[in-house]
């Protein structure tokens, strides 16, 4: 699957999951959902392939266990696209 470069700012990432505020950023405390990527000195965005592969997740019924070990495995993604993009 290619990796997409759509950043989704706060309200579309809740869009897509139909949760308020303060649900989206608990799952965020919980490990239930990636952390927001800084695109600015006061801004985040989210990666639009990590919230549809929590979404389909959730569609999938898959438990909160499962989806904090897919959310640790989209933030080790990260990691490696950092490594790739400094060498």
């Amino acid at each position: 699957m290619a990796l997409s470069l759509i950043l989704r700012r706060c309200d579309e990432a809740r869009a897509v999951f139909g949760v308020s505020t303060a649900t989206y950023y608990e799952w965020i405390s919980k490990g239930l959902m990636t952390p927001g990527v800084s695109i600015g000195v006061r801004s985040v965005a989210w990666p639009d392939h990590e919230l549809q592969a929590i979404a389909r997740a959730r569609v999938a019924g898959l438990t909160d266990d499962e989806i904090k070990i897919l959310v640790k495995d989209l933030m080790a993604g990260r990691a490696k696209l950092a490594e790739e993009v400094a060498a």
